[in-house]
């Protein structure tokens, strides 16, 4: 890359966990720098945090239809190079619709629309046109999760048989919703956050996991969606059979009223000659066990592990990295391949690796077919192929 890319920023105002990271992950590199941002629906609350990050007055929006026709006015030079939409679900579709028809290239939260419909309209946007479009699924940038994906694909551990996801948190254990907690309200609130709660908030991460690592896709699943906390409008706990292709068969289990939890998200994968499990609370271990009895903890930073896993290590074996390195890890590969796209380069291969609109709508198509199932208490088609480029936009 020939310069520091520019991008703005829609949501993460005061207050927004997410945002922060988001522009944390993004600028860990030194590849990009925050230049414009619409942080909030109320300008006051915008402006504040535009002052927070010191941007310029001038490049701080109140709206972002207002922030979407203000940049793509300015010289080609001066444009942003792209948007991060980092608002709640129910705003992502509009959005990132706006910014693409300015001519932006899109990074957006997960998950990336509230129904199929919106998500397949976002992919045949992103199909007609030249502009790069990814979605944060943060956990497929981590070192040890990459060098899992290695493994499965090498044949390591043989015929794949069974694969193990859950994500427990404990946060959600209390109506904290009622006490005017942010982020608490709209991740419950069906109009917000769309048609699954911990499914969607969290469930997703494990669903594109679990696609990531083995490169299977869900073809039928049977689920039971509950609400434990009285009054409370969407799921907080699932539990999910899960068909994949090849007649793998497995689990996904996830939870928000796992009561002492933090952020319990696993990884198990079973084949014929090996297993593999991977925990976020070791984010940089991954077990490989043999049937022979051995166990070996590959461990990031060696020199031994898969050139990927490598690639998106920062420092040193006994430094630990985590949260904010994955996410960025993420940033850095977008980031590097809209730059080769600025340049006129073809984007190296290992650079495009990140999750993108499709896989956005097949989580998306993911949740709506376990909430499917959920209400009729039985098991459920789930095969599903997404729009590809070159498909009728309307």
């Amino acid at each position: 890359m020939t310069r520091r890319l520019t991008y703005g920023m829609v949501g993460g105002g005061p207050g927004a966990f997410i945002g922060d990271v988001h522009r944390m992950a993004a600028e860990l590199d030194g590849l990009a720098r925050i230049a414009a941002g619409a942080f909030s629906s109320d300008p006051e609350r915008s402006a504040a945090k535009g002052a927070e990050v010191g941007l310029d007055p001038a490049r701080v929006y109140g709206s972002y239809a207002e922030m979407a026709a203000s940049e793509a006015a300015r010289a080609p030079e001066r444009r942003l190079d792209f948007v991060i939409v980092a608002t709640p679900n129910h705003l992502h579709f509009d959005v990132a619709r706006a910014f693409l028809e300015a001519g932006f290239h899109v990074v957006c939260d997960k998950p990336l629309t509230t129904t199929v419909a919106d998500a397949e309209a976002l992919c045949r946007l992103v199909g007609a046109g030249d502009r790069v479009f990814a979605l944060t699924h943060n956990y497929s940038g981590y070192p040890m999760i990459k060098d899992a994906r290695a493994l499965v694909r090498e044949g390591r551990l043989g015929e794949i048989r069974r694969i193990q996801l859950e994500y427990f948190q404990g946060w959600l254990s209390t109506a904290l919703e009622e006490s005017g907690h942010p982020q608490a309200a709209w991740r419950t609130d069906p109009a917000r956050a769309g048609v699954a709660g911990a499914l969607g908030d969290i469930g997703t991460h494990a669903h594109h996991l679990g696609r990531y690592v083995t490169g299977l896709e869900v073809e039928a699943l049977c689920g039971e969606l509950t609400t434990f906390v009285p009054g409370r409008r969407l799921e907080d706990d699932a539990s999910l059979l899960v068909r994949w292709s090849g007649g793998v068969q497995g689990t996904l289990t996830v939870s928000q009223v796992a009561a002492g939890e933090e952020n319990g998200l696993a990884l198990r994968v079973f084949g014929s000659e090996g297993s593999i499990a991977w925990r976020h609370d070791d984010a940089e271990t991954l077990w490989l066990r043999t049937p022979d009895g051995r166990a070996r903890a590959r461990r990031r930073g060696h020199g031994w592990i898969s050139p990927a896993a490598a690639g998106a290590s920062r420092v040193p074996p006994g430094h630990p990295e985590g949260f904010i390195e994955g996410f960025a890890n993420l940033y850095r590969n977008v980031i590097r391949t809209i730059g080769a796209l600025n340049e006129g380069r073809r984007p190296d291969e290992a650079d495009l690796d990140f999750p993108t609109v499709r896989d956005g709508a097949r989580g998306v198509h993911f949740l709506e077919r376990a909430v499917e199932s959920g209400r009729r208490g039985a098991w459920v088609d789930a095969r599903y192929e997404p729009p590809g480029p070159g498909e009728a936009t309307s």
